[in-house]
């Protein structure tokens, strides 16, 4: 996979003893670059450096040299001039100065620690030294089952976030957004307009994406998002599906109806317990950092069927639900948004007062019906979407070790939370929530899960609903286009009518979702994994061992779906550590010579 790297040492007279050979340096900085989507140049006092699918001025062609060109001119506004995915460098060695950057909707990845003598940096974190692990990036885990950016899972690093840059001058560091979702919320176009140009947008992306190789496939669940995909390739396209043989996951059926419609070359595979456990402890070996998403098996397992019939870039529907209101909780907030336009009165002295006063103790189903509803819709955004957080349900201080709480902010998460969701100003609420999930839903969790799952298959992955003019598309949709009532994808599905079967503009949103709960009550070996893994987790003093207990002998048999998923979560996160912790050590500064050869990216 492509890949860069690099550093900037200060206040030295030498360059520090290098041993990597394919390192670029000149003065106190170096550049390493890796794989065939990287565009790398060197001039006097400056080295440049590109990867992935990106343009300037319209153009990929010599894109590290024009790059160059316009840092010289315009410094770091060069970032808001690209399109496209991609992570860049420029290292400034004649000023002292480091920028660094990733695309839009974060689909590449910039992993950097500083101090005022250096900064590190790297699209893969495997690349940079191992260092202290941060309590606070692991109760993040915990709560989101990702740990989302800016944090890293060691002190002192970083990662940026969509849309940011970083500006390293002089020992100082400048972290910012050169872009950001404007959303525009008043139709200015008429449905026909909008429609003609949202589909020459999709078409566009879509054949920029499979472009540059004959060799490509789609990801194929049944789903709006990857049937659209898969019907818009050129015929016949190569689809790639993941089944399990289990009630109520098993969405097959949906995969096959958009193959026969578009005449795609299927291929199909149906997952197993024993797969699973296979592939484990190499999903967290090969992890950045503990990621307790269970459908990257199923995503690895679908590139790795498209990778042995010959696949080379693999096109994914992820972007498209956050864009075009896709998502199941658009519809379940709008629900608990309806009480709030109330008027006040009747909530406070007559609604309220009879369901949790007089009528408070009755055991009535439909009474406590009610009592949920109106005790979610009394919840502020966005916590009311966190109703249903496993940490927050179980408790922290029930689930977690009390010297490591201790060490953490347990309202940090929620924190970022309200801070993304508040940013934009004076917008409907599925606005605010497309712009969450575009950061925790998006970049932060589904993009790792299929970038992850697609290196570890030896596969590229595209995703042609984030092209720049699909985020620019958008953004100008009104917000009842995305959600009309509590109908999802409204404009989405009115647009693309005549190209999706009815079936599958019907179905509901099921996705890669995997039966990890049904699984691990059903198999030995699978549940001899986990139990292991979690008892393993005991002796590292971050969950109690009560809690885990609990959990393995009472919880998951209660609701193996619900519960298992936290089960799913701590065995990642032990897999992880036990792959990748290091006896823990008070950071330190980097010694470049000692590092350097990790610096250089791994394949």
């Amino acid at each position: 996979m492509s890949g860069l790297c690099g550093f900037l040492q200060l206040g030295r007279n030498q360059p520090a003893p290098l041993r990597a050979a394919s390192m670029l340096l000149d003065g106190d900085g170096g550049l390493a670059a890796t794989g065939s989507s990287v565009s790398i140049h060197q001039q006097a006092g400056l080295l440049t450096a590109i990867c992935g699918s990106a343009t300037l001025d319209g153009s990929g062609e010599r894109l590290a040299e024009r790059l160059a060109t316009a840092w010289r001119a315009r410094g770091k506004q060069v970032c808001a001039e690209l399109a496209g995915h991609f992570a860049l460098c420029v290292v400034d060695g004649a000023s002292e100065t480091v920028l660094l950057a990733i695309d839009r909707s974060g689909v590449h990845a910039m992993h950097y620690q500083s101090d005022a003598r250096q900064l590190l940096f790297s699209t893969s974190a495997a690349s940079l030294p191992a260092g202290e692990l941060d309590p606070q990036a692991l109760y993040d885990y915990l709560y989101f089952h990702m740990i989302p950016s800016p944090r890293s899972v060691y002190r002192h690093r970083q990662r940026l976030g969509p849309g940011e840059f970083l500006l390293y001058s002089h020992g100082r560091a400048e972290r910012g957004a050169y872009w950001q979702m404007r959303f525009r919320e008043e139709r200015a176009l008429p449905f026909a307009v909008m429609k003609q140009q949202f589909q020459q947008a999709l078409r566009s992306a879509v054949s920029s994406a499979a472009q540059g190789t004959d060799k490509v496939g789609a990801f194929l669940s049944g789903g709006t998002d990857s049937s659209t995909l898969a019907g818009l390739l050129e015929k016949p396209a190569r689809t790639y599906s993941i089944g399990f043989d289990v009630e109520g996951y098993d969405e097959m059926v949906y995969a096959r109806i958009a193959a026969r419609h578009f005449q795609t070359d299927h291929h199909e595979y149906y997952l197993t317990a024993d797969d699973v456990a296979d592939s484990i402890p190499r999903i967290a070996a090969a992890a950045d950092q503990p990621f307790g998403n269970a459908s990257v098996v199923p995503a690895f397992f679908c590139a790795q069927i498209a990778a042995a019939d010959g696949v080379t870039r693999l096109l994914g529907g992820d972007g498209g639900d956050e864009l075009f209101g896709g998502n199941e909780r658009y519809a379940r907030q709008a629900v608990f948004s309806r009480y709030e336009r109330l008027p006040s009165a009747a909530r406070q002295l007559v609604l309220e007062p009879l369901l949790f006063g007089l009528a408070g103790k009755l055991e009535i189903a439909l009474l406590n019906k009610a009592r949920s509803y109106v005790q979610q819709a009394l919840a502020p955004m966005p916590a009311r979407l966190e109703s249903y957080n496993l940490l927050s349900r179980y408790g922290p201080a029930q689930m977690l070790e009390a010297d490591f709480l201790h060490v953490v902010d347990m309202d940090a998460p929620l924190a970022q939370l309200n801070h993304c969701y508040w940013q934009p100003d004076r917008l409907s609420q599925i606005n605010r929530m497309q712009a969450l999930d575009l950061h925790y839903t998006l970049a932060d969790n589904d993009l790792r899960k299929v970038n992850l799952a697609c290196e570890l298959a030896g596969v590229e992955p595209a995703f042609p609903f984030l092209s720049d003019e699909m985020l620019a598309f958008s953004a100008r949709l009104p917000p009842d286009d995305k959600l009309r009532g509590t109908r999802l994808r409204y404009f989405f599905k009115q647009a693309l009518r005549e190209h999706l079967p009815a079936a599958i503009l019907r179905k509901k949103k099921h996705g890669f979702g995997m039966p990890f709960g049904a699984w691990l009550l059903s198999d030995a070996r699978l549940r001899a994994l986990a139990y292991d893994s979690l008892a393993d987790l005991k002796s590292r003093r971050i969950v109690r061992a009560g809690f885990i207990d609990q959990l393995l002998q009472t919880h998951v048999h209660e609701h193996p779906a619900y519960h298992g998923t936290m089960v799913w979560v701590l065995m990642m996160l032990e897999q992880w550590l036990h792959h990748h912790a290091t006896p823990a050590r008070v950071a330190a500064p980097i010694n470049v010579a000692e590092t350097l050869d990790d610096l250089v990216p791994k394949g």
